[in-house]
């Protein structure tokens, strides 16, 4: 077999060159350090309403406008716009906090 070639067991899951071995190390907060000062934004839902343009125009200072949650239910807490986890709000020193209640895993996101 020539230099080039490369045989099954050396091929990964999806058919490329498989990582050196011995590159499969813990991961510690310090190989992170470099994306620590990347911006993210981060939503939290607290729930949606659709309306028309002239449901939306005839809105004005004190108009309630009725969300599809009920009282208690989880909020959905987005990270750049992906689903990652649901909460609950909490108030903190006079100001509304998110406090997580579940972790939502990757194919988990239903919305």
């Amino acid at each position: 077999m020539s230099d080039n070639e490369l045989e099954l067991d050396e091929l990964g899951p999806d058919g490329d060159p498989a990582a050196p071995v011995g590159d499969e190390g813990e991961k510690t907060a310090t190989d992170l350090a470099p994306i620590f000062d990347v911006p993210v934004s981060i939503s939290a839902v607290l729930g949606r309403a659709t309306l028309s343009v002239s449901q939306l125009l005839q809105l004005n200072s004190g108009s309630v406008l009725e969300l599809d949650r009920r009282v208690g239910e989880a909020i959905d807490i987005y990270v750049n716009n992906r689903l990652v986890a649901r909460g609950e709000v909490v108030i903190v020193e006079e100001r509304l906090g998110v406090t997580m209640t579940e972790i939502i895993k990757d194919g988990d996101t239903q919305v």
